[in-house]
């Protein structure tokens, strides 16, 4: 398969609204795609390389060669051009990724020439959403998208997913399961305003604190530990107080989902800032802060998988496995108001506030599953940073203006929603600023457009109608809370999200 059928169905994915005309165009193109072709064109359809990061910046991508007259470059091409680039290292690095690059590009025609560079720069909005891909591989491969969808969920890629269902069909996506070393992506939880809203929905129900930490998966196998963040980063040899607690866990084999978290000494949460900080760093030594890990599910548990049983079930599992130090605090109830009483503690030990999670619900790995409600005392949304503005006085020199948006799934780009420079602190500013220049796309006088990648917690009192934005809202008082670094654009929430907390 030639690249130039790739960018073909890009740009027709592109300029298409709806999703099933989307998804036919993506499972024309992956069945004309060879086995060994497959998972290539699935991630590049879906914007993102298969080698994940290759070491190429903007900087890099400016200054390119006249595009080719004729297609040529197939995708394996391709695929092995850009794992060479990714692979390159040592003195004089940036100048051979550039040369390389500076080659790639005088091969490729002028649409080829304009999606290698969107993708190569993150810039692929086309609406071929992971969703949408899941069902076009299912199309393509005439197999069900439950699962297609079951087998991502498991293998955690959409291109081994692909490949398999394309060659060996159902027979194939039911090989796929629960592997004790390999990460899932964690379930999500809905929002509620209140405790009250949450137990409308969900009753009876495990009410769990909410810990501000690092959302982490331990995966344990005869004694070893490996642990895995919210995006599957393996961050092992991070935390070995953790690591040690879970080894000593009288179990032969178990993947468990929790958090890691700094505590101060008389229990209280230390900043988010100091986990992360702790989780990120790779020095050696006994470590200055020290994490605590709080457990509050279990997948997997001695050779039977739970990830598909109740959560009643799995709760039960997980206090006959673990002691209830290392659990998170947890009250079973039926009582709305036991449970505002629990998420008062919580607030009161100086936590996030409550889940409010269903007795009855399998645990959907990657999914924002309607059986997990979180509810904090404020509103709060994870949203995606789309451009910033240079500050003013005491500002000046410092990207501090946000521009905010929240994901629009159907059309795979973003919806803008307002902007804010509240809450920043010195230190926030002059990360931001950094990070969001290492991000730029271009700029204007006073704004730097940037990347869709950096996604913040935004607090917010309310949602209000406006003609100012495309999507008809803006946030009331909204200040930045935190800037989300472990969180990927596709973990912020949706404009959907955004209208059901409106209420109109």
């Amino acid at each position: 398969m030639l690249l130039t059928e790739i960018a073909e169905t890009s740009r027709a994915v592109a300029a298409t609204s709806g999703r099933l005309a989307k998804r036919e165009l993506l499972a024309d193109c992956l069945r004309r795609a060879s086995p060994g072709e497959v998972a290539i064109a699935v991630a590049y359809l879906s914007g993102e390389l298969p080698q994940r990061q290759i070491g190429v910046g903007w900087a890099a991508l400016r200054d390119r060669p006249s595009p080719a007259a004729e297609p040529a470059l197939s995708v394996a091409e391709i695929d092995a051009a850009l794992t060479q680039i990714g692979q390159v290292s040592g003195k004089g690095s940036v100048a051979t990724r550039k040369a390389l690059l500076s080659d790639l590009f005088a091969r490729t025609t002028a649409e080829e020439h304009g999606f290698l560079l969107r993708l190569l720069s993150g810039e692929l909005r086309q609406g071929a959403l992971d969703g949408v891909m899941a069902e076009a591989i299912a199309a393509a491969a005439k197999v069900p998208a439950a699962e297609v969808r079951r087998a991502v969920m498991f293998r955690g890629s959409l291109g081994a997913v692909a490949a398999s269902a394309l060659t060996s069909g159902s027979e194939g996506l039911r090989g796929f399961g629960l592997e004790v070393g390999r990460p899932v992506k964690p379930m999500l939880a809905a929002s509620a305003p209140s405790v009250e809203a949450a137990m409308e929905k969900v009753t009876p129900a495990a009410v769990e604190w909410k810990l501000d930490g690092i959302r982490v998966q331990a995966h344990v196998l005869d004694g070893e530990v490996r642990l895995f963040t919210r995006t599957l980063d393996d961050i092992t040899a991070r935390s070995p107080e953790a690591v040690a607690a879970l080894g000593a866990l009288p179990v032969r084999s178990a993947v468990f989902d929790g958090e890691l978290i700094a505590l101060r000494d008389d229990g209280r949460p230390h900043p988010f800032q100091v986990t992360s900080a702790r989780v990120a760093s790779q020095g050696s030594g006994v470590p200055a802060v020290p994490l605590s890990v709080f457990l509050f599910d279990v997948l997997h548990l001695d050779g039977t998988d739970l990830i598909d049983r109740p959560g009643s079930e799995r709760n039960g599992a997980l206090t006959g496995a673990v002691p209830e130090p290392l659990r998170m605090p947890r009250l079973v109830t039926e009582s709305a108001e036991d449970a505002t009483a629990f998420f008062q503690d919580a607030l009161a030990h100086g936590h996030e506030g409550v889940l409010v999670k269903s007795l009855d619900t399998p645990y959907t790995a990657g999914r924002r599953g309607a059986g997990w409600i979180k509810v904090k005392p404020r509103h709060t949304l994870d949203l995606v940073v789309l451009a910033v503005e240079w500050g003013h006085g005491r500002r000046q020199g410092k990207l501090s203006n946000l521009h905010l948006g929240a994901r629009d799934p159907e059309s795979g780009g973003f919806v803008m929603l307002g902007k804010t420079f509240k809450g920043l602190t010195d230190e926030m500013l002059d990360w931001q600023t950094e990070r969001l220049l290492a991000l730029e796309d271009r700029r204007d006088d006073w704004t730097v457009h940037v990347r869709p990648e950096l996604v913040v917690e935004i607090a917010f009192d309310g949602v209000q109608r406006s003609s100012r934005y495309p999507g008809g809202l803006a946030l009331r008082f909204a200040r930045v809370l935190r800037h989300r670094p472990d969180k990927s654009a596709a973990e912020a929430d949706t404009i959907e999200s955004v209208r059901a907390t409106a209420a109109f």
